[in-house]
C-alpha cells in the first residue's frame, strides 16, 4: 500500500521509512503544501497518511483540513512532539484519525497502521 508521509525533519522521515518502508510504498512531502499536492496526485492509490503537525509553509492541521474537504475516509495519522491534551484535541478537530506522540516507536506506528490497514502483516 502507498503511505503518504509529511515530515520536515530528515531524521524523522528516515526513522519512519525504516519502520514501514519494507511493507509500504512511501511518498514524502516536506511541508503541508507539498502533502496536499501529493494527495491530489495519489488520492486513488494512497491508503493512509502520516502527517507531522509542525511544518514550514503550511502546518499539518491546515493540510489535514484541506484534504478532509475532498476525502473523509483516508486515515490521517498526525504526529506531534507535544503530548498536551489541547494538541491532540486540535489534531482531532482538524480531521485526524489518530495522533501519535514523537519520538515515534516501531510498535506504536505499526500498531496504529495495522488498525487502519488490517491486511498489512508485520
Amino acid at each position: 500500500p502507498l503511505i503518504l508521509v509529511a515530515e520536515d525533519d530528515d531524521s524523522n522521515f528516515k526513522l519512519i521509512k525504516a519502520i514501514i518502508g519494507k511493507k509500504c510504498d512511501i511518498e514524502w512531502a516536506k511541508n503541508g503544501q507539498e502533502m496536499v499536492e501529493l494527495f491530489q496526485q495519489h488520492q486513488q492509490r494512497a491508503k493512509a497518511m502520516l502527517m507531522d503537525i509542525k511544518m514550514p509553509v503550511m502546518n499539518g492541521l491546515e493540510a489535514t483540513k484541506i484534504i478532509r474537504e475532498s476525502n473523509t475516509e483516508i486515515p490521517i495519522i498526525m504526529q506531534t512532539a507535544y503530548a498536551f491534551t489541547a494538541d491532540r484535541e486540535n489534531a482531532m478537530a482538524a480531521g485526524a484519525s489518530e495522533v501519535l506522540v514523537k519520538p515515534i516507536t516501531l510498535s506504536a506506528l505499526r500498531t496504529c497502521l495495522s488498525k487502519f490497514l488490517p491486511r498489512l502483516q508485520w
